[in-house]
């Protein structure tokens, strides 16, 4: 039986991140996960051992898959992990007072594939105390697993297959609904939305909109506020130009 082809090209544009994972183990087990699926692109943050990737336990685990380990980059922080991609999406089980909306490993995979300007990134937590705060808050959803509520512990690698597959099967599936929403723009990248949010601070703050000694939740609430809108570069640059001009106001009255 001829199997399909992984040639498409959501194959060369979705990235899996592994925040400071601590068992090499795991390591090797997502890549052969990354790898069964058609997947190549892993990227370690952090991780507990310096040349994880290369640590015995983590080849034994990959069971064939040394490519993507031989391949995977290893970052110092999850900016670094991001450059180039233009949205995120932090896999974890616990939910946050602040997150990014909510959507299943489903629905991320069918978006990835009609969307074709989004170059993704994946990100998973530590096998222990998976993502903080600030990292969920970089993406623009969370993924959370519909798993057995009374026992829904995945193993890392279980959740990274998890997503590996439905973003396979969006793409070489049968049924995938195509819809037409006009004119789209270049989706902005994670480092062009994190300078936006500076700026924006630096703007809020000079306006006394956003008191810097006691911000309270002001950003968060915002961060998940455009999370939900998809910005696009030519957006990005639109309130970064707001913010330019408050600040350029500010500095002339002040």
């Amino acid at each position: 039986m001829n199997q399909p082809q992984t040639d498409t090209p959501l194959f060369n544009r979705l990235r899996f991140v592994l925040v400071e994972t601590s068992r090499p183990g795991n390591i090797g087990a997502a890549a052969r996960a990354i790898k069964n699926m058609g997947f190549s692109e892993l990227v370690l943050v952090n991780p507990r051992f310096p040349d994880a990737a290369m640590q015995e336990e983590a080849v034994a685990f990959a069971s064939g898959a040394q490519d993507i380990l031989t391949s995977a980059r290893i970052v110092g922080s999850i900016e670094e992990a991001l450059t180039d991609c233009n949205y995120a999406a932090a896999v974890t089980a616990r939910l946050r007072e602040f997150s990014p909306p909510i959507i299943s490993p489903r629905v991320l995979a069918t978006r990835l594939v009609e969307e074709t300007s989004l170059r993704a990134a994946v990100v998973f937590g530590n096998e222990r105390f998976g993502l903080p705060n600030e990292i969920v808050e970089k993406c623009n959803v969370l993924i959370t697993i519909p798993a057995n509520p009374d026992y829904s512990s995945l193993n890392l690698a279980q959740a990274v297959q998890v997503l590996a597959y439905e973003a396979r099967m969006a793409t070489v599936g049968d049924a995938r609904a195509a819809t037409d929403i006009g004119f789209q723009g270049e989706a902005a990248s994670m480092t062009q939305i994190d300078g936006m949010y500076a700026h924006l601070e630096q703007a809020l703050v000079a306006i006394d909109f956003l008191d810097a000694n006691n911000p309270k939740k002001l950003m968060p609430r915002l961060k998940r506020l455009f999370a939900r809108t998809q910005l696009e570069t030519e957006e990005v640059n639109i309130l970064r130009g707001i913010a330019k001009q408050i600040l350029a106001k500010q500095k002339n009255t002040g």
